[in-house]
């Protein structure tokens, strides 16, 4: 919340309006006075690390009558606010579409009995509304997901995973219960993410009536294939097929009874809203705070009132009455019982995760039918180590092995391919890795080249090999190219073959983002809060020097997050003049009071103008007035777990490579493609067409989105006073 208030601000700020907060939410709004008043540019400094809202919030019995809502727009009018930003829940958003729906009633109520003047009432014809979903859970229409929800999933995976440590030394069976109300979410995706052996969700309650039976005989199974320890996550929602609640005591009855085991509760509980917001909810918030200023400073007071989100890769808006009447659908579905359509009222993706769940969680596969060709589908990694690369590997052993095919892991990446370095692995021998950083199968950025080639394709023959699945880097891409490119010379070539992007620099065509590049950012503004933390003490500005290659990704996506004022990159260069401007700006910002200053830097951004020389240029140039550090972040952003995104986006991705593969071997079609996510879908580029979307020269595609975003970052680091349509006036 509290970067969509900062973006929200300063956004406002350097397009000429006044941006006003209201303390305290609707309770705020009805007491007026002090609880209204202007934000500065300065008031939302430093508040990007911050849980929860600066600015509070509050319920509001006094707003849900129609006198309390009467006080409310008379405080408006008396602080001549001409639009509303919202940012929060279903219940703040259907506050704000009645209070839009009220507006003219209510300024004439206020005329009519002489607390408003004419020319107050005349000016006051509408009130231009946006929303910004916050909910942890994820429960609102028009959204993929809402803020808060990627941070809520990091306090769950943090905890599942200490918990698994802990239930895998005694040999215990766990209960964790998940907020969320009627909406699975998070409960969902948290076992996906944490590798859970049973979930219960409100959506989707247990298809049997004796569900408890089914229950303890698959993680009874787990035990003796060999797992040390069960974990069930419930949502707090959770309901059987019959509207009875499903209580965490329940289960830990049940699986005490029937198993004889020692279980344990966990209920994480309010702990999932707070702590410091992820890498993605401060980016997110801050592209919809940007746009929630957009979208009403052009909005007709006769507009109906918008909610802003984020539907693929790309920011959308939605009519908010529409967000909320969708909404309510899946709450009275799941209310009358209708599980099949508040499970297709989640989404598709939704829909597919629950399967996807289902089939993992399974504590052995579904045996081969008799008659089943078994395909024999090889897994190898390429290029650097990227968190994620065995989530996504777990994720294709699991899928292929349940629908009957024989997963092979090549070790050591392409040289395990060239030394026939092949085992086959089975249900078990991935099991765990859904949470493991690094490689297991290993990696590193050999090419096959000259007689590589000859090794490799005698390998393929040798183990019968129908398709490769590469999960890998820019390296992985290239040995998978130069596989597919030799198919005329080696026959054993001519098999389907897909990449699936897992790096840290995001630097791959046929994709918007990487496997492992979440978990790189979360790495970076962890390091830059503890960094910012130690600086402000004094007067002191840091360099931070972030990985990427010659990929900005890293740096400009983790300078939104942290809220450096300068980012350099090498897509556009650094220059003397621009190091000269930079440092005279920074002089006189710490001449007028400044504390902290944060430079971000790629890694190549500029070969002469190093990090190091950067530090002695800034450190000479501010003489008394500041110091200088540096922090080189170095390989800390390869490595740990990967972070919730990443786990679940590589599971995505895994399942649906194998997938392609199936279908393309059992059809015949000898095809090449690399997997991606492209405005929120999964899409398949031709390796034919890949090489033409490839920078060689500077192993990085030739597209580059994530530069559409440079002027965002400009203007929250920069304040612009004379940026012209000022005059009106904005509340948050």
């Amino acid at each position: 919340m509290n970067a969509a208030l900062r973006a929200v601000v300063r956004t406002g700020l350097n397009s000429g309006l006044e941006v006003f907060a209201i303390y305290e939410g609707y309770s705020g709004m009805v007491e007026g006075g002090e609880r209204i008043r202007p934000l500065s540019w300065g008031d939302v400094g430093g508040i990007l690390h911050l849980g929860g809202t600066i600015i509070g919030s509050a319920r509001c019995s006094e707003f849900r009558e129609r006198p309390g809502r009467l006080r409310a727009v008379r405080n408006l009018l008396l602080h001549e606010i001409e639009g509303l930003i919202v940012i929060g829940g279903d219940g703040s958003l259907t506050g704000a579409a009645l209070l839009h729906h009220e507006w003219n009633g209510l300024v004439q109520e206020l005329f009519d009995s002489g607390q408003i003047t004419k020319k107050a009432a005349s000016r006051a014809r509408g009130l231009p509304v946006v929303g910004i979903i916050g909910s942890i859970d994820n429960d609102m229409f028009g959204s993929d997901i809402t803020t808060g929800a990627d941070t809520a999933l990091h306090r769950i995976v943090d905890a599942t995973d200490a918990i698994s440590s802990t239930a895998a030394s005694h040999q215990r069976s766990f209960v964790v219960e998940v907020m969320g109300r009627n909406c699975g979410y998070l409960a969902l995706m948290g076992a996906m993410a944490s590798g859970a052996d049973w979930v219960l969700i409100p959506e989707a309650p247990p298809d049997v009536d004796d569900w408890e039976a089914k229950m303890c005989e698959m993680l009874q199974k787990g035990r003796r294939m060999g797992r040390r320890d069960s974990m069930v996550i419930v949502a707090e929602g959770a309901r059987d097929r019959n509207g009875k609640p499903i209580t965490t005591r329940h289960i830990k009855e049940v699986l005490e009874e029937r198993l004889n085991e020692d279980v344990r509760i966990t209920v994480l509980g309010h702990v999932q809203r707070g702590g410091s917001p992820s890498a993605f909810d401060r980016n997110l918030s801050t592209l919809l705070g940007v746009e929630a200023i957009e979208a009403i400073a052009t909005m007709s007071v006769d507009d109906a009132p918008l909610v802003v989100g984020m539907q693929g890769n790309e920011i959308t808006r939605t009519p908010l009455l529409i967000a909320l009447e969708k909404t309510k659908a899946v709450a009275d579905a799941v209310a009358a019982k209708r599980f099949d359509e508040a499970l297709a009222l989640r989404g598709r993706t939704f829909s597919r995760s629950f399967n996807v769940v289902r089939t993992l969680v399974r504590a052995s596969p579904h045996p081969p039918a008799p008659d089943q060709r078994r395909l024999r589908i090889a897994i190898v990694h390429g290029g650097g180590p990227a968190p994620g690369m065995n989530t996504a590997a777990r994720a294709a052993v699991r899928i292929g092995i349940d629908r009957g095919h024989i997963m092979l892991g090549v070790h050591n990446a392409f040289r395990g391919l060239i030394n026939n370095e092949i085992e086959e692995l089975s249900w078990m021998s991935v099991n765990g890795w859904a949470t493991r950083g690094g490689s297991e199968l290993g990696t590193n950025r050999s090419i096959p080249v000259g007689r590589d080639l000859y090794a490799i394709a005698r390998t393929l023959e040798e183990k019968q090999i129908d398709g490769i699945l590469m999960i890998g880097g820019w390296s992985g891409y290239q040995g998978v190219l130069q596989l597919y490119g030799q198919r005329k010379n080696y026959p054993a070539f001519d098999i389907p073959m897909i990449c699936l992007p897992a790096t840290i620099n995001n630097n791959l065509p046929g994709t918007e983002l990487s496997v492992g590049a979440d978990t790189a950012l979360n790495s970076i503004i962890s390091a830059v809060d503890k960094i910012k933390q130690s600086a402000v003490a004094s007067q002191r500005a840091f360099i931070v020097e972030v990985m990427g290659y010659y990929c900005g990704y890293l740096a400009l996506m983790g300078a939104l997050a942290t809220g450096a004022e300068r980012v350099y990159l090498h897509e556009e260069g650094v220059s003397m003049n621009d190091l000269v401007a930079d440092v005279e700006e920074f002089r006189s910002a710490f001449e007028r009071g400044k504390r902290l200053g944060l430079i971000i830097r790629n890694e190549m951004a500029n070969e002469v103008y190093t990090t190091n020389f950067m530090r002695l240029l800034f450190e000479e140039e501010g003489g008394d007035l500041f110091d200088v550090r540096q922090a080189i972040l170095g390989h800390m952003q390869q490595g740990g777990s990967p972070s919730p995104f990443d786990r679940i986006f590589a599971t995505r991705l895994g399942v649906n490579c194998i997938d392609f593969l199936e279908d393309h071997i059992t059809r015949h079609i000898i095809a090449g493609a690399c997997i991606g996510q492209i405005r929120g879908e999964i899409e398949y580029t031709d390796l034919d067409d890949i090489a033409r979307l490839m920078d060689y020269e500077h192993s990085r595609p030739l597209r580059q989105w994530w530069m559409d975003l440079r002027p965002i970052a400009r203007i929250l680091a920069h304040q612009n006073a004379t940026v012209p349509g000022a005059g009106q006036t904005v509340s948050s």
